[in-house]
């Protein structure tokens, strides 16, 4: 996914008031494999962005890479790397534009002010952005953000493997587009919007412990910690879980077990808090009657 494209993921990856790893988990790690009839499906929970210093992909997810014959993302790596990414932009800039009528200072009402002040700092003058919804600007300021601390999705899980996979011949296939991607942002109430675009703000404000703290997580393996980092989350804004998370594991479940059915191993990349806590893409693959066995 391009950097635009990708930062409507990042907020369910990136963005979250995170405890402290345990060290009992320290020898894990984020992957999971799943036994099909015929096969083995590897779950790997993805960070989208990472710095030059971050490392690369742990020993376990690079064993599943070589023993997969194809991978799986949230979207199509394949097509994107085809597609220009303005038109990427474009396309996401038309699907954030808020109806006739409507304008972002009057969608924001008496928070306007706060959130122009805080976007300033962040160096977004919000008048720009004064015909976009919510959303847009949500992610809008969390790419600055990311982008100012080094952060970027070149360097992270799926380009990585991507970039990869294209050199080893591996095809790559999407379990949703880019564009259905925005339309869970776009398709939210316009006051959810706002929630989510003040759940951004607040979570910004500690981003570089935050990020320090979910990249120790994920690195240990610690899916308690993880899980603490989704419910925290979402837990002033509990209305959202189930547009942006839920539902969307829901969907990329069905899509998994016709994966098992398959001969073909596949190694399946999704962000990392979609495959821990309530609702997750491992705990609704259990449900129907997976073992799912964390490496």
């Amino acid at each position: 996914m391009s950097a635009v494209s990708r930062a409507a993921g990042l907020l369910l990856a990136m963005l979250a008031a995170l405890l402290p790893a345990i060290g009992q988990a320290r020898d894990r790690h984020v992957l999971w494999t799943v036994a099909g009839q015929h096969n083995t499906v590897y779950l790997l929970g993805s960070i989208h962005v990472l710095r030059p210093d971050d490392g690369g992909l742990p020993g376990p997810a690079e064993a599943a890479y070589a023993d997969a014959e194809k991978l799986v993302m949230e979207i199509d790596m394949d097509d994107v790397a085809a597609s220009d990414s303005a038109v990427m932009l474009d396309t996401m800039q038309r699907t954030a534009l808020l109806p006739d009528g409507r304008s972002l200072h009057d969608v924001l009402g008496p928070d306007y002010a706060a959130v122009s002040s805080r976007a300033l700092q962040a160096g977004v003058d919000l008048e720009k952005l004064d015909r976009f919804a919510p959303w847009f600007v949500a992610v809008t300021l969390l790419q600055v953000e990311l982008a100012k601390r080094g952060f970027s999705p070149e360097l992270g899980i799926e380009q990585t493997l991507a970039t990869r996979a294209s050199q080893d011949h591996k095809p790559i296939q999407g379990l949703e587009t880019a564009e259905e991607q925005f339309a869970v942002l776009a398709g939210l109430p316009l006051q959810q919007q706002k929630h989510f675009l003040m759940m951004t703000l607040e979570e910004s404000a500690h981003i570089d412990q935050q990020l320090d703290e979910l990249l120790q997580a994920w690195r240990t393996g610690d899916t308690a910690a993880l899980a603490r980092v989704l419910a925290a989350e979402f837990e002033d804004f509990p209305e959202l879980y189930r547009p942006l998370t839920e539902d969307r594991n829901r969907a990329w479940v069905d899509k998994l077990v016709d994966l098992l059915d398959d001969r073909d191993d596949y190694l399946v990349v999704v962000g990392a808090l979609h495959l821990v806590g309530r609702h997750s893409v491992v705990e609704l693959l259990e449900q129907r009657g997976y073992k799912v066995v964390q490496q």
